[in-house]
């Protein structure tokens, strides 16, 4: 049984129930255009920061409009939700706790912009929690590879072969897989399409954070097994 000494998580769909608030805003952002929501969209998209996400709707919609115009709109779309209605997933807050108390150092690795995901960490109360926010505009590439996990994992001071990622897409699992990294599949219904896929190549599936509350999986711990050390 291997002992992990860092964590890094992904955070919408993750950690935060948002998903449902980006699949309202493309809707309404093509709608207005006069698209509808084509069933891989959202598949294509996600793993991108924005200026990639708004690079490749141009070329796929036919669009006029600069990038920065799109993305704009979108954080102006989001901004209200994060800052106010967006939750957190069953059991995040106790199992971030948890981690903490264990003194693992923790990383979000996100694809959202940071003005969008602190409001709602910090509304939430797991803002502290977190060691070290790593953001998909930091690094030359999308969670389809390795890159935004082993900056989050540099800047913890750890190995990449000694991190858990926590993931609900099969980009980000591939990605983590690639570089190393522990890969724990999280369950968000947004991730539907491709939930046989996580679960065949996450090292490690779950429905929810309350799985692990208790006591983490067979195949990694955080803790040493000694007397007092287990939570």
């Amino acid at each position: 049984m291997k002992i992990y000494e860092g964590a890094i998580f992904d955070l919408d769909g993750t950690l935060l129930d948002s998903m449902n608030v980006w699949r309202k805003i493309d809707v309404d952002f093509l709608g207005k255009r006069g698209f509808q929501v084509p069933r891989d969209y959202l598949e294509a998209i996600t793993p991108l920061g924005a200026r990639a996400a708004a690079d490749y709707t141009i070329r796929r919609f036919g669009l006029q409009e600069k990038p920065a115009e799109i993305i704009e709109e979108w954080l102006s779309m989001a901004r209200d939700a994060y800052a106010n209605t967006v939750p957190l997933k069953p059991f995040v807050k106790e199992y971030l706790g948890q981690i903490k108390r264990l003194g693992i150092p923790v990383a979000a690795a996100t694809s959202s912009e940071r003005e969008l995901v602190i409001p709602a960490l910090k509304r939430n109360g797991i803002y502290e929690y977190f060691d070290v926010i790593v953001t998909v505009s930091q690094v030359k590439r999308g969670k389809g590879f390795p890159d935004i996990y082993e900056k989050a994992a540099f800047e913890l001071n750890r190995k990449p072969e000694t991190c858990v990622v926590y993931e609900d897409i099969i980009e980000g699992i591939r990605g983590a897989n690639q570089g190393g990294f522990f890969s724990v599949g999280v369950y968000d219904p947004e991730s539907e399409f491709s939930r046989e896929a996580i679960i065949r190549e996450a090292a490690l599936y779950i429905q929810g954070f309350e799985e692990l509350m208790k006591q983490h999986k067979e195949k990694f711990v955080f803790y040493d097994e000694g007397p007092g050390q287990q939570p």
